[in-house]
């Protein structure tokens, strides 16, 4: 059975349905990153309110606290957070891989210490799928090796390799958890950094599990934006059209929009909250530097043309200053604005491919951001 299903096509451009165990969500959407159970200085209520469908949230971390028998004892991580949307969990490699953390990766899993005690801990596949399982979330996705862009491309090789492998062990163990109707999806994983050839091998490997959707990791690392969109295009040229398209870190909005022209339909980023706390805010116009002096006493909101809580209710000024003390309602109010615009994108993406206005709605972006 295919999860998801297009219903509107402007180009590579698309909108459709996915549907899930617990509802459905049309595409292309953006997923707040909820690392821990929430996103940075926002709270559930918070994504209900900006109409946020989905969010994800990272299964290693939440494994090491509070624990999946915590959150099994509300049913679901989504009980937990009290958040009746759609939950992806990751399996946290990219927090495995993290320098300070990351031993080895053998063909039993990944080799990593503990953040928050320094404990050895292997992370096999099997160890992955029964912890997203146990979180009971709506979207697991494989445990991958994620290469970084200045690992030699001998290491990318290795790390497709070793993705394919664990993608494979994962849906062994995801198949015999979720041995019902209402199932757990699960996606893969591509991997091959901006080597054309090495991320088709990943695609072409993992196109034939055929698993419930793809994701396209390893980009928005530090690579130009050219070699980002031919790596989304190779991907996309193997895996074809038919499945949910996922690209995982990409939070920049006209980053977004580029990708959905070529077929992606799916985002999280922790891109957007880390750019409020610095300042840097999303506007219909381009981006907006907050803390720059000449918005030291400016009566205006973010942008005239959001209808985002903080816009209807507080100046520049006042956020600046916030944002200046570090305090946390700063965080908080900047952060909300940056992800209701994201959302706010994603409705007006999806009504401009629908509307057959997808290419001048394109234009418009390019226009707005390309300068800021």
């Amino acid at each position: 059975m295919n999860y998801f299903s297009i219903t509107h096509e402007a180009g590579k451009a698309r909108t459709g349905i996915l549907t899930t165990k617990n509802g459905i969500i049309r595409t292309p959407f953006f997923m707040p990153v909820s690392t821990k159970g929430a996103a940075k200085h926002i709270s559930a209520d918070d994504l209900h309110s900006m109409q946020a469908p989905a969010t994800i949230c990272n299964s290693y971390l939440l494994a090491l606290k509070p624990g999946t028998t915590t959150i099994k004892h509300f049913g679901s991580i989504g009980k937990f957070m009290n958040y009746k949307g759609i939950i992806f969990t990751d399996s946290g490699g990219f927090q495995m891989y993290s320098k300070k953390f990351w031993e080895k990766t053998t063909s039993e899993g990944i080799h990593f210490k503990n953040p928050y005690n320094g404990a050895k801990v292997i992370m096999r596949p099997e160890d992955s799928m029964q912890i997203q399982h146990d979180l009971n979330s709506d979207v697991a996705m494989a445990l991958d090796h994620m290469p970084i862009l200045e690992n030699t491309q001998e290491e990318i090789q290795a790390a497709v390799n070793t993705t394919t492998a664990l993608a494979e062990r994962c849906l062994k163990t995801h198949n015999k958890l979720n041995n019902k109707k209402k199932r757990q999806l699960l996606l893969g994983i591509t991997q091959g950094g901006i080597h054309k050839k090495l991320r088709q091998q990943s695609a072409q490997e993992l196109k034939k599990l055929n698993m419930d959707g793809y994701a396209i990791g390893g980009l928005a690392l530090g690579e130009t934006s050219k070699e980002e969109y031919a790596m989304i295009e190779t991907h996309k040229n193997i895996i074809g059209k038919e499945k949910l398209c996922y690209l995982m870190g990409a939070g920049n909005p006209l980053e977004l929009v580029e990708a959905i022209s070529r077929g992606v339909d799916c985002f999280d980023s922790r891109f957007p909250t880390q750019n409020a706390r610095r300042g840097t805010l999303f506007t219909s116009t381009g981006k907006l530097r907050l803390l720059r002096k000449e918005y030291e006493k400016d009566k205006q909101p973010i942008d005239k043309n959001c209808n985002c809580h903080t816009c209807k209710n507080y100046s520049k000024a006042y956020i600046r200053h916030q944002l200046h003390q570090k305090e946390g309602v700063g965080y908080r109010l900047a952060s909300y604005h940056n992800l209701y615009y994201l959302q706010q994108l994603m409705r007006e993406t999806q009504e401009a491919i629908m509307n057959r206005t997808f290419k001048t709605f394109h234009k418009a972006m390019k226009k707005a951001y390309q300068e800021t």
